[in-house]
């Protein structure tokens, strides 16, 4: 059975917030052991160089586990930030309307956990 876990982020990733940020989904990590992670940029208002390490850095946790990153709706920006880097050779790059619309590769994902909501990933939940 395939697990999707969703995190879905806001407002500004940088070096004050990417920890906090880094934290929380790598917990929800240990804690659903997900096939696919869904980095969901949406409502990111702002990222700089700490925003493309929290990625590179979930890729590395998630690959080692022999799953799969996918970066959704990054705001135009953030998505060419992010395709000069290069994380689109690490993680597809995806624009869907809500979460609940994420490709699901090539198979049914029984389970699906979203970060966020009720629980907003930034530094000011601390």
């Amino acid at each position: 059975e395939e697990r999707k876990l969703t995190a879905v982020i806001y407002g500004d990733i940088d070096h004050h917030t990417a920890k906090f940020i880094r934290g929380e989904i790598d917990a929800a990590i240990r804690e659903h052991n997900p096939c696919i992670l869904v980095l969901d940029f949406r409502f990111v208002t702002f990222m700089d160089s700490s925003g493309i390490g929290l990625v590179m850095g979930r890729y590395k946790i998630i690959h080692e586990l022999g799953g799969e990153v996918l970066t959704a709706n990054p705001p135009p920006y953030i998505r060419r930030v992010m395709q000069l880097a290069g994380l689109h050779r690490l993680s597809r790059i995806i624009s869907c309307p809500t979460p609940e619309e994420i490709p699901r590769g090539g198979s049914d994902i029984e389970s699906s956990d979203t970060i966020a909501a009720e629980k907003q990933l930034t530094q000011e939940n601390k």
